[in-house]
């Protein structure tokens, strides 16, 4: 299949693509039953990494909804890069200006294929948790079947031909905070051992594909991955 496709936001044949505020909306007025049983298959499997009074971050929250299936009885900061009444705090995915060593957990869904640097995502990450503090991601699988439907959809594009550890050349576009690279969890997690090379803040406790049955537009399915900090001497693949 082909290793790069651009599309632009012009040529997108998805309703209210982007428009989140819509997308909450609509959610809590129709509460449709599939969509809510997606979400908590999306995000439940996070509260296995997070405990009872652990501090808590969400970076990049969209809608905010996240919250809903997330353990009430832990202090969840809900950020984002655009600001909404649901967003606690607007922060920059790659320079947050939070404390340091402050978190017992980070999490984030669908997220990291928008960023444009994500070296610098797991950097900064890496910075504000805490000792053997968790990073939980939930990211798309840009399968063959997810490309089929990219191309259909005129959604989102790919590219396998950048550098997604390149502190210098971006995997998006800077300018334009919907601009996407689904390609690049594949290009980090594929790859196992020279994801750990080139970002040795984390170790891998958890991998997981999913939602290929439940959510269509995953194409081939989501994939759910937990790190740990410090990396040394702390991979478990399961």
């Amino acid at each position: 299949m082909l290793e790069e496709h651009k599309s632009k936001h012009s040529e997108n044949l998805l309703a209210h693509e982007g428009d989140v505020v819509f997308a909450r909306e609509n959610y809590y007025r129709y509460r449709p039953a599939n969509l809510e049983f997606l979400l908590k298959k999306r995000f439940s499997w996070m509260n296995d990494f997070i405990k009872k009074g652990d501090k808590v971050l969400e970076v990049g929250c969209g809608t905010g909804i996240s919250r809903d299936f997330i353990r009430p009885d832990c202090n969840v900061l809900v950020t984002d890069f655009a600001s909404h009444p649901w967003v606690m705090k607007k922060v920059d995915a790659l320079d947050t200006d939070l404390k340091s060593k402050s978190f017992d957990a980070v999490y984030c869904s669908n997220m990291i294929h928008h960023v444009p640097f994500p070296k610098k995502f797991f950097k900064e990450m890496a910075r504000i948790l805490k000792p053997k503090g968790k990073l939980i991601v939930q990211e798309i699988n840009c399968s063959f079947m997810m490309r089929i439907l990219l191309l259909a959809a005129r959604h989102e594009g790919w590219s396998f031909r950048q550098d997604p550890y390149s502190l210098s050349e971006p995997c998006t576009d800077k300018n334009d905070l919907w601009s996407a690279n689904c390609a690049i969890p594949n290009l980090l997690f594929d790859d196992i051992e020279k994801f750990h090379s080139k970002v040795p803040e984390f170790g891998s406790i958890y991998q997981k594909y999913s939602e290929f049955s439940i959510f269509p537009l995953s194409g081939g399915g989501n994939r759910e991955r937990a790190f740990n900090q410090p990396a040394k001497n702390s991979f478990k693949g399961i």
